[in-house]
């Protein structure tokens, strides 16, 4: 197994989306990092596909970002407010009755009564 550490703090547990931010901020070297250790260990065709489309960018001459290296956006922030269910947004009970009736016997499919013999 490879010695290369990527230069991305919880790399392997990255979504996809996230990795796309995050790598904005790495520079042509650390962009090579994280290619090979990609290579070496998942070898994702769509992340190896991303980051090198960004190590093109870097090369033709694109600047990494400043970007935060915490920012995950698909983690949804707490909610606000709190739930509006209450006694008086509840359903109310039903009562209907059931539709197979227990004291009626089961009649054949269609109609047809068996054949007595």
């Amino acid at each position: 197994m490879s010695d290369v550490q990527p230069p991305i703090a919880d790399y392997e547990g990255l979504p996809i989306s996230t990795l796309q931010h995050r790598v904005r901020s790495l520079d042509a070297e650390q962009m090579r990092t994280l290619i090979a250790y990609e290579e070496s260990h998942a070898d994702r065709t769509g992340v190896l596909e991303i980051l090198e489309n960004r190590l093109q960018q870097l090369e033709e001459g694109a600047q990494p970002s400043e970007g935060d290296q915490s920012f995950q956006p698909e983690t949804p922030g707490p909610p606000e407010g709190g739930s509006q269910a209450g006694a008086d947004t509840t359903a109310p009970i039903s009562n209907t009755k059931m539709r197979s009736q227990p004291d009626q016997p089961v009649q054949p499919k269609g109609g047809v009564q068996p054949r007595k013999e």
